[in-house]
C-alpha cells in the first residue's frame, strides 16, 4: 500500500469483479446496438479501458477533457471542457464514462452539452458515486461503488496528477491534501 493512503476502500479484485458485472449489464442493455463510450479524461482512462474490455458489443471509444477541480481538493463549481466534441453524436447511443460522481457539476454540464447534439440515447456510467457531496441532483445509470465522503485516489483518480497508477481505490491521508 502506498504510504500516502489511509486505507484501501475498494481492492483491485473487488473493482475487477464489479467491472465484469457492469460490462455484462451494459452488454445486455445495449444488445444489437453500437455504443459510443465517451470517456471524461483524465480520471476515467483506467476504468474505461477495463470496462470496454468487458462489454461484448461493437463499441466506439471517444474522449473529452473536463474538470472542475484542477489541482485543488475542492470543486471550483465551474466545469472546464478542454476539448470540443469532434465526432458525430446525433442519432447515436452515447454513454458518458466518469471516474467519480461527486458534486454532480461536471456530469450535469456534460450531459446538457451532449443532449444538445441530439443523441439517440444518453446514459452515464461512473466507477464511484459519492452522494454525500452532491450539489446538483444527478443519478448515474450505472455505478460501480457507492463511495464514502473521503478524498479518494487510485485506479485513475488523482490528487495533483499523482496516484492514478494505484491498482485499487484508497482514501488519501488528510495531511497530504490539506
Amino acid at each position: 500500500m502506498n504510504k500516502d493512503v489511509e486505507k484501501i476502500l475498494f481492492s483491485q479484485e473487488q473493482i475487477c469483479e464489479r467491472i465484469k458485472e457492469l460490462g455484462a449489464q451494459i452488454t445486455k442493455d445495449y444488445a444489437g446496438k453500437k455504443l459510443v463510450l465517451l470517456g471524461v479524461l483524465k480520471g476515467c482512462y483506467v476504468f474505461l479501458a477495463d470496462l470496454a474490455r468487458n462489454i461484448d458489443l461493437d463499441v466506439e471509444i471517444q474522449f473529452l477533457t473536463a474538470s472542475s477541480y484542477g489541482f485543488s481538493s475542492v470543486s471550483s463549481g465551474k466545469v472546464n471542457v478542454n476539448e470540443a466534441i469532434d465526432f458525430e453524436i446525433k442519432g447515436r447511443d452515447i454513454m458518458l464514462i466518469e471516474d467519480i460522481l461527486d458534486t454532480g457539476v461536471t456530469l450535469t454540464a456534460l450531459r446538457a452539452m451532449v443532449l444538445k447534439q441530439k443523441p439517440a440515447s444518453l446514459k452515464t456510467c461512473t466507477l464511484l458515486d459519492k452522494p454525500e457531496r452532491r450539489e446538483m441532483q444527478f443519478t448515474a445509470d450505472y455505478t460501480g461503488f457507492v463511495c464514502p465522503n473521503e478524498f479518494v485516489i487510485g485506479y485513475g483518480l488523482d490528487f495533483g496528477e499523482r496516484y492514478r497508477n494505484l491498482p485499487y481505490v484508497g482514501s488519501l491521508k488528510k495531511e497530504i491534501y490539506e
